[in-house]
C-alpha cells in the first residue's frame, strides 16, 4: 500500500511538473514592451547647460520647489560622483535585470489582462534603502545605489542582515512585493496570524509571478537560512501555538516574528541560528497550504481575510 502511495505522488508530480512547464512555455510567448530609462547615467553625464533638457525628459523627478542651483551643484557633489562610479562599474550591463523584469512583466501580463507596462527608470538616491524602489500604475523607480551587492564597500555601515539583500538580484523580487501591494486586501492587521498570512499572500505571489526564482531569493533568505526554516517549521509552529501567539495583538510580536531582523525572537537558546521574519515564512506556507486545498484564484485569494485563508488551509507542518 505504501508503495502505491508513493507511486502516486510520483506521478502526480510528473503531471504537475509539465502543467507548468507548459504554462511557462506559454507566458514566454507574450510580448513586452518596455525600456530601462537609465536616469543615474543621463545624470552622470549631463553639464549645467543641458538640465533643462534632461528635466522635459523626466518632469517627475524634479520637483518645482527644488531651484535649478542645488541639481547643478549636486552634479558636483563628491558623494553623487561616486554613486556615478560604482553604479556604472556593477550596472554597465544592465541585461540580466532587464531580463527579469521582462520575465516579471510576462507573468503580471498573463494574470492581469489590464496590466500595461510602465516606463522602468533607474537612479540613485545617497543609498536610502527604505526607499529603493518605487511602483506606480505608469512608473517603475529603481535607485540602484540599493543593489550593488551585499559586501559592497558602500555598506559598510549598514547592518548585515539588511545589506545581504540589497544585490541586484533582489531587484525584481522587490519589483513583486511592491506589485502584490498594489493588489492584496487585507483588514487592519491585529493579530500575528494577520500579518502572518498578509506577508504569506506576498510571498505566494511572488510564486506565481517570478517562478524563476528560488524560495531563498523570494523570501531574501540565504539558502542556509531556508533550509533552517525548512527543518525546524515544526518546532516553530509548535511554540506560535503553545504560546497563543496566532491571535495575539500584543503590538511586540511583529517585531519579533515579522519586521527585518538578524534573528526571530523566541527567547530560547537557539535564537541567534535563526533567521529573522521567521512568521513570514510561516505565513507562506498558510497561504501555500491555502491554495493546494482551495479551489480559489490568485485574485480571489489576495482579498480574502486572514483567519478565513488559516481555518481552510488544512495547515498542517511536516514532521
Amino acid at each position: 500500500m505504501k508503495q502505491i502511495v508513493i507511486l502516486s505522488f510520483i506521478v502526480l508530480s510528473f503531471f504537475s511538473c509539465k502543467d507548468d512547464n507548459a504554462l511557462e512555455a506559454e507566458i514566454s510567448k507574450i510580448e513586452t514592451n518596455f525600456i530601462v530609462e537609465r536616469f543615474d547615467r543621463a545624470f552622470a553625464n549631463a553639464k549645467p547647460e543641458s538640465l533643462a533638457e534632461l528635466k522635459d525628459t523626466f518632469p517627475f523627478l524634479f520637483p518645482k520647489r527644488v531651484p535649478d542651483s542645488i541639481w547643478i551643484e549636486r552634479m558636483k557633489d563628491s558623494n553623487q560622483v561616486l554613486l556615478h562610479k560604482v553604479t556604472h562599474e556593477k550596472f554597465a550591463d544592465f541585461k540580466d535585470v532587464t531580463n527579469d523584469i521582462e520575465h516579471l512583466f510576462q507573468h503580471l501580463k498573463y494574470y492581469d489582462k489590464t496590466f500595461k507596462e510602465p516606463r522602468v527608470i533607474t537612479l540613485t538616491n545617497f543609498v536610502n534603502h527604505r526607499e529603493r524602489l518605487v511602483v506606480t500604475d505608469t512608473v517603475v523607480v529603481i535607485a540602484i545605489d540599493n543593489y550593488l551587492g551585499s559586501n559592497h564597500e558602500i555598506y559598510s555601515g549598514i547592518q548585515k542582515y539588511l545589506a545581504d539583500n540589497m544585490k541586484p538580484s533582489q531587484i525584481v523580487v522587490n519589483m513583486a512585493k511592491a506589485y502584490s501591494e498594489k493588489q492584496i486586501f487585507q483588514l487592519q492587521k491585529k493579530t500575528l496570524l494577520d500579518e502572518m498570512v498578509y506577508f504569506g499572500k506576498q510571498l505566494y505571489f511572488k510564486d506565481v509571478m517570478i517562478p524563476f526564482k528560488t524560495d531563498a531569493e523570494k523570501i531574501g533568505y540565504t539558502q542556509e537560512q531556508l533550509d533552517f526554516a525548512k527543518a525546524n517549521e515544526n518546532m516553530i509552529w509548535t511554540e506560535f501555538v503553545e504560546n497563543e501567539m496566532l491571535y495575539n495583538t500584543d503590538s511586540s510580536l511583529p517585531a519579533r516574528f515579522i519586521a527585518d531582523a538578524p534573528f526571530s525572537k523566541f527567547y530560547l537558546e537557539l535564537d541567534s541560528q535563526t533567521p529573522g521574519r521567521l512568521g513570514q515564512y510561516m505565513g507562506w506556507q498558510i497561504v501555500r497550504s491555502y491554495m493546494k486545498n482551495n479551489d480559489v484564484s490568485l485574485k480571489e485569494m489576495l482579498q480574502k481575510d486572514a483567519a478565513q485563508i488559516f481555518n481552510k488551509s488544512n495547515y498542517k507542518p511536516p514532521k
